[in-house]
């Protein structure tokens, strides 16, 4: 028999638009009637298109593995031997959080592809259970004894983890401490909603309106209704946990948008997803709950990263006893090196920290998808967020563009000095930008790439661009600048960057300050990358040196600073545009001696 979804489904989450359909095949006649539903009795045969090469590709990889093509078909369907038969069964058993890394590809695939694979697997394996019927599939839970201890105890690891994770309450057990759960809709704060309430916290959530709907309406829908109600079906299910909205559109407008516009138009690079942690998730509504009536004890979010308690004792003034400061906040990495947020939590102050708690801080995103799954939660197969967070579906370079319009410019070839193309305004591009670039070229040029963006002369409106990027010629520029605005999560500099002597008193004073090594990260992601830092002045400014060159230092670009061989985030800076200055000024000495010469 032959059991074939009826229509091909569109697969949530994906980048491009992809649709498959899945059809279960029986490996045998002779099998009895009874099991005729028993996924271990079908192979899977999958159907599908996109309207992308890549994803065309990836699907093609997928129904290779997990059973073939249209054109294998009829040799599926008599192939009843063989000890290798992928089953239906098999297929249901896999996690498709790690479906990527299983076939090798998690490395090479951006992380919106990695979801896009997600998606394709959790449609599968919810097709096979519709063609099977949910009565039959439920027994595959408990039908492999050892695969449910298994499973279990890999559970109550999990759930064992949140305890650890979070603040203990065995202090004062009759006290329920209060938080406000900063809720999305997403899978990881919903998921961090439901560790709380079993840590006996009393939570109420929150979600944020910051969708700029008078501005960009004109340029596309923002899900900000969708995610409500998700929010919505998430709190009840949860037992009618409390749920506010906050609009801070206008705060965002103000903290945010107002900077992103700014640095795009000065020709930097602005991150606003460091911006709206520091000035709005745990700034503004920090301000907005200390104004209100209600009383929290903690704020929580679901950013995967991990605080811990420094206590530090110092002598009291009869230097006989020993008195406790208020415990530091450190800021750590994720276990999780795709996932990790504390790239985007670097310019959290030391108060802010110390109200802040991070629920799934230790968890892998596949565990978390995998206690989503435990807690039956309504948005458990809800694909990632892509993007940011305000634009919703909107694109970048529209929402700049409705702000900044137009002002073109040349595009100049750094080496010669050739004019090779037009661009339509600075904020398009960025350092190291090569997709998109051949756009704005003469026909002529794009035909000598690849062409990378090496710098822009804000005041000429230039975009200097080579296709020698790889060459010698710009080692230096991408592995040495300087930064502006350093921070430190510790509230000053770490001991590892100080040189001091010591006072008649016996205390300490900074006497200089020390080159130091440090692992460090150019932007958000996996990637580490070792360097020097050697701070300058009053140590808001620095030199850094990289190990290797990067792929692009764009002034306005955030550099976070981690101690070395380890996960602890120290700090941060920002790169400075003096980086151009000193580009911009080489570029003219090299092209003034191709004048004399």
């Amino acid at each position: 028999p032959i059991l074939s979804f009826p229509n091909k489904e569109r697969v949530p989450g994906c980048i491009a638009t992809v649709h498959l359909k899945t059809t279960l095949i029986a490996i045998s006649d002779n099998r009895p009637t009874a099991k005729a539903k028993d996924p271990n009795e079908y192979r899977v045969i999958l159907e599908g298109s996109a309207d992308a090469m890549l994803s065309g590709g990836l699907l093609a990889l997928l129904s290779d593995t997990f059973g073939g093509s249209d054109a294998t078909t009829e040799k599926v369907a008599s192939d009843t031997e063989g000890n290798d038969t992928v089953t239906a069964a098999d297929i249901l058993k896999v996690n498709p959080e790690v479906i990527t890394t299983a076939m090798g590809l998690q490395s090479v695939l951006s992380r919106g592809r990695n979801d896009g694979m997600t998606s394709m697997v959790r449609v599968v394996q919810r097709q096979i259970k519709s063609l099977l019927g949910d009565d039959e599939c439920s027994s595959l839970d408990t039908s492999d004894e050892t695969s449910s201890v298994v499973a279990n105890e890999k559970l109550n690891q999990l759930l064992k983890l949140s305890s650890s994770n979070t603040k203990t309450q065995k202090d004062n057990p009759t006290h329920k401490p209060t938080v406000a759960m900063l809720l999305s809709g997403g899978v990881d704060s919903s998921v961090a909603l439901h560790l709380l309430l079993r840590q006996n916290y009393n939570v109420t959530a929150f979600y944020l309106r910051i969708w700029l709907e008078d501005e960009l309406a004109h340029l596309g829908e923002c899900p900000w209704e969708e995610d409500l109600e998700v929010c919505q079906l998430v709190t009840e299910h949860a037992g009618n946990v409390p749920l506010e909205t906050v609009s801070l559109g206008e705060e965002y407008r103000e903290q945010v948008v107002q900077y992103t516009i700014e640095e795009a138009e000065r020709g930097r690079t602005p991150n606003p997803d460091i911006m709206c942690n520091s000035r709005v998730k745990f700034g503004c509504f920090l301000e907005y709950i200390e104004k209100s009536d209600m009383t929290f004890d903690y704020v929580a979010s679901g950013h995967y990263a991990r605080l811990e308690d420094e206590v530090s004792l110092v002598p009291t003034t009869d230097s006989d006893t020993m008195m406790q400061h208020p415990p530091k906040k450190r800021l750590f990495r994720a276990p999780d090196p795709i996932k990790d947020q504390s790239y985007f939590l670097c310019a959290l102050t030391q108060n802010q920290l110390s109200k802040v708690i991070f629920p799934i801080g230790n968890y892998q995103k596949w565990e978390v998808r995998e206690l989503a799954s435990h807690f039956q939660l309504p948005n458990r197969d809800r694909p990632d967020s892509q993007g940011l967070c305000f634009l919703g579906k909107v694109r970048f370079d529209d929402f700049l563009a409705s702000y900044l319009g137009n002002r073109p410019g040349d595009v100049v070839d750094a080496y010669d000095g050739e004019v090779i193309g037009r661009h339509n305004g600075m904020w398009f591009h960025t350092v190291g930008q090569r997709k998109g670039i051949g756009k704005v070229l003469n026909p002529f040029a794009t035909a000598r790439g690849p062409w990378y963006v090496v710098a822009k002369d804000q005041k000429r409106d230039i975009v200097y661009v080579s296709n020698r990027y790889e060459e010698e010629d710009f080692v230096r520029a991408r592995s040495e600048f300087e930064v502006e605005d350093v921070r430190w999560i510790a509230g000053e500099p770490p001991v590892c960057v100080v040189e001091s002597s010591q006072l008649e008193d016996g205390s300490f004073e900074r006497s200089a300050w020390k080159e130091v090594r440090m692992d460090m990260k150019i932007r958000h992601g996996p990637r580490i990358v070792q360097g020097s830092l050697m701070l300058k002045e009053d140590g808001s400014t620095g030199n850094i040196c990289l190990e290797k060159k990067d792929g692009g230092l764009a002034p306005g670009q955030y550099v976070v600073f981690y101690q070395l061989g380890t996960d602890e985030c120290l700090g941060a800076g920002v790169i400075s545009e003096r980086h151009w200055a000193k580009f911009l000024q080489n570029y003219e000495e090299l092209s003034a001696g191709k004048v004399e010469e």
